[in-house]
């Protein structure tokens, strides 16, 4: 499906706003891994932000307002639109000013009622270790760095390999896996590739390993796209910062096939979370999150109630469902309801106004 008439500026604040959303939907029925009980406390299906029960993860706050990981995303943005662009200082000096000081190193405190494992280890080691960033990062798995560094994908989008490597530097700032590391920089591939108005579909993939081969993305690739054979000649040597295997941004178009196979049918479609996976892991919410924006093409409001309505980490499904979902459809797929639930919404669309003009800007340049 081509969007040729759908503007970067339109695709890049639809993918902004669409991860705020799909974060903030999530709020109320996050974690719920008994699928009876998440439809006894929230009715068969969810359709509107709702408020957390008071036992919950984020009990207090309020429908329509964000969990940490949007209150994250927040300061990253911010950073981006005050600098201009990625300044690692600056966005560290936020973390250390806004929102370490309001954290204790539990789960159940500090903005967004709930502080994820790879921001505790951080906390942990930059505030009671006092250990320089570079130094704080840890070994989670989950989407928690994706979560934020998708606002990298937006903004890069017309850069690559520029993209790549702000969203590696990012991500190093609380996760070191590699192969975490490799699947948040592959979806912020396709986010980009998505914002710059190519398609998701079956050639996604061999889309970005054209980049692989020309140098623009930091994966390592042993065979050719489509033969899978070895190409002639002796193999090139991996480098320093690049990634073992190109597996990850194989991933979006082996999803995308199976979504578009008229014999693979998963319905309804929130039981990816299911087939997918309902825990928080990268290689859990990647897939399914690329089903549901493959899915509902141009659909923004089926493909992330869906990804609310599957329980589990419901959440980063969505964020990452959104986000997608919004570059495909643009702003105006988003529904007003959404929009104007949501807490900050005014400051928010200023924000990404203001990056999409950033990434038209870098794309005139480049």
């Amino acid at each position: 499906m081509a969007h040729e008439h759908i503007t970067l500026e339109q695709r890049a604040r639809g993918a902004l706003m669409g991860a705020y959303i799909g974060d903030a939907l999530a709020l109320g029925p996050h974690w719920y891994y008994d699928l009876d009980a998440l439809r006894h406390d929230y009715s068969s299906w969810i359709t509107d932000y709702t408020a957390p029960r008071p036992d919950r993860y984020h009990g207090g706050l309020k429908a329509g307002q964000s969990s940490q990981a949007g209150y994250i995303l927040d300061l990253l943005t911010q950073s981006l639109v005050d600098r201009d662009g990625y300044d690692e200082a600056d966005f560290c000096r936020r973390l250390d000013q806004d929102l370490f000081p309001q954290l204790d190193g539990t789960p159940m405190h500090g903005p967004g009622g709930y502080t994820s494992q790879s921001i505790r280890e951080t906390w942990r080691l930059r505030i009671r270790e006092h250990r320089p960033w570079g130094q704080v990062s840890g070994l989670a798995d989950t989407t928690e760095a994706a979560e934020r560094t998708l606002v990298l994908a937006i903004r890069y989008a017309h850069q690559p390999a520029e993209l790549a490597r702000q969203i590696s530097a990012n991500t190093a700032l609380t996760q070191h896996d590699a192969t975490v590391m490799a699947m948040t920089v592959a979806y912020g591939c396709v986010l980009g590739s998505l914002v710059r108005g190519e398609p998701l579909d079956t050639q996604t993939s061999a889309r970005l390993m054209a980049l692989v081969r020309d140098g623009a993305l930091p994966f390592h690739s042993v065979t050719s796209t489509g033969e899978q054979v070895p190409p002639p000649g002796p193999e090139a040597p991996r480098h320093a910062g690049q990634f073992p295997s190109p597996d990850a941004l194989l991933t979006a178009s082996c999803v995308l096939q199976a979504a578009t196979d008229p014999d693979i049918r998963i319905e309804p479609a929130w039981k990816a979370s299911l087939v997918y996976g309902m825990p928080c892991a990268v290689y859990h919410q990647f897939p399914a999150a690329y089903y549901l924006a493959g899915r509902f093409q141009g659909d923004f409001e089926s493909a992330v109630l869906h990804a609310v309505n599957g329980g589990g980490q419901n959440q980063a499904r969505a964020m990452l469902t959104g986000a997608l979902a919004g570059a495909i459809g643009g702003i105006q797929a988003i529904p007003d309801r959404f929009l104007s639930g949501l807490e900050h919404s005014d400051h928010r669309l200023a924000w990404a106004e203001q990056l999409a003009r950033q990434a038209f800007n870098e794309r005139v340049e480049n």
